[in-house]
């Protein structure tokens, strides 16, 4: 079942939303969380005990969908399962455009009901041709639109990042979080069971969609693999795509089983196929975190030559083992930067052969400014990690301010890849500040060596890829076939 690309985008743009069993005990979390959509609102309850509040929150309530007085285009189902059936009989009476179902309970219960009820979900919306998105999801984010499935997600602006989700839990984690570290979405999406609108599905929307530059899913199981696969060998080469996989262990495959009813597949067959298509695996949430940002933030890395800046010769050793581990270099400068690098720079307590040690030199700005200058102009050097250890910087006078504002004009300056390590220490409560403050200025900050060398790394072996492959084409077919189901 196809769908065009002005369909989904309908569906992410709805005019008038309708929220049908919306509760108190939830603290009407779907009304409040739509409320803020270009659009209008309506309710539909029949739990007299219900109504009150929710008219007295402002919105208009119905006792059925199609008592409302106006065409709807999308419908947030939050009833017992078993009504589910006829509230999508009403929708598709009414001829609603999509219809999201938070409701749960179906196919990932293992129960015998419950996968009746989602087979019969399936059959009647296949036959009206309904989209529906899950059932037991969060559904739809479209932060421009202010179509939102929490109320502490943003809203009014937008950024370049899509992010597809089978787990509700990680679609408002990486949305909420992810603003923390300055990664904006485009639009998200938690799919749950997907009956109808599958993973490929959205993959092929943001791949068409023109606000979203960089795509991250989490998956734990897709019904049409060889779609995907070649969707994001499709999109990979104008659009990174980062493939988080649940469910990959035996253990694993089990809870996801029982989460989205996902079927196991193997992940060495993941790997493989995330690998073929040029797409990024990640293994974390945290790393999914890392890699986007490294793809939202960095210049287009070159090469694997790093030069690192630590704060003490102590972390100096530690980030030049982190990188190191990671397959990337950590050469020797040039001799006419060892040259220049003499001439100021003060080996008592520090030392400048690569990593820079800034012991003698950290609280010195200028210092700080020529240090990065002469590694930018080094051709040894493709890219620069610099440690912002906050147990060092001074407070007061603006020193924090003063930092910020250098290495965000350094990375504007500098052509390569430009990324900060912000070590917190025991300044633990400045760390969030300091690092929308870096993102800012369009620098991004990770919390540990480890984790700036692994996104560098698979960013640059991304970019390396598609250089290649550019200059050779690669062959459609799979090596290794995904098969059908996993």
């Amino acid at each position: 079942m196809g769908w065009t690309f002005e369909e989904m985008d309908r569906m992410f743009h709805p005019r008038v939303v309708a929220v049908v069993g919306d509760k108190r005990d939830r603290d009407y979390m779907w009304l409040r969380s739509v409320s803020t959509i270009r659009g209008r609102v309506y309710s539909v309850q029949v739990d007299p005990q219900e109504i009150e509040g929710i008219r007295a929150l402002g919105f208009p309530n119905y006792p059925s969908l199609r008592d409302i007085p106006e065409a709807v285009d999308y419908v947030i189902v939050a009833v017992p399962r078993h009504v589910a059936p006829r509230v999508l009989q009403d929708a598709i009476h009414k001829g609603v455009h999509a219809v999201m179902f938070f409701t749960a309970g179906f196919a990932e219960t293992g129960e015998e009901e419950g996968i009746r009820l989602q087979q019969v979900l399936t059959e009647m919306a296949r036959a009206a041709r309904m989209k529906v998105v899950g059932p037991n999801c969060m559904g739809l984010f479209n932060p421009r639109w202010g179509l939102r499935h929490h109320v502490d997600q943003y809203y009014g602006e937008g950024g370049p990042v899509g992010f597809i989700s089978q787990s509700g839990t990680h679609a408002n984690a990486f949305s909420l979080v992810g603003y923390q570290h300055g990664i904006t979405i485009s639009k998200s999406v938690s799919m749950g069971n997907g009956i109808i609108l599958h993973a490929d599905d959205y993959l092929d929307y943001l791949g068409q969609d023109p606000q979203t530059q960089v795509i991250a899913m989490y998956l734990e199981g897709v019904p049409h693999a060889r779609r995907l696969f070649h969707l994001m060998q499709a999109i990979s080469p104008r659009k990174p795509i980062v493939v988080w996989k649940g469910g990959q262990t035996s253990e694993g495959a089990r809870a996801a089983q029982s989460h989205t009813a996902s079927l196991a597949a193997s992940t060495a067959l993941w790997q493989g196929a995330v690998r073929q298509a040029n797409a990024l695996w990640a293994d974390s949430f945290e790393e999914t975190l890392d890699l986007v940002k490294a793809l939202c933030y960095l210049k287009e890395p070159v090469g694997p030559r790093l030069g690192l800046v630590a704060m003490t010769g102590g972390q100096s050793v530690v980030i030049t083992d982190a990188f190191a581990k990671a397959g990337l270099q950590v050469p020797l400068l040039s001799s006419a930067s060892y040259q220049e690098l003499a001439t100021f720079y003060s080996t008592v307590g520090g030392s400048y052969r690569n990593p820079m040690d800034m012991t003698p030199t950290i609280r010195n700005l200028d210092l700080v400014q020529r240090v990065l200058d002469i590694l930018a102009r080094d051709a040894h050097i493709d890219a620069i990690c610099y440690e912002v250890n906050l147990a060092f910087v001074p407070r007061g006078e603006r020193g924090l301010d003063r930092l910020v504002d250098l290495l965000g004009a350094f990375r504007e300056r500098y052509e390569r890849p430009f990324l900060c390590v912000l070590t917190p220490m025991h300044r633990e409560g400045e760390e969030r500040e300091v690092r929308l403050a870096l993102a800012r200025r369009g620098v991004p900050a990770f919390p540990s060596f480890l984790r700036a060398a692994t996104a560098y790394r698979k960013v640059w072996d991304y970019y390396r890829e598609r250089r290649e492959r550019l200059v050779t084409p690669q062959a459609p077919a799979l090596a290794q076939p995904v098969p059908p189901g996993s």
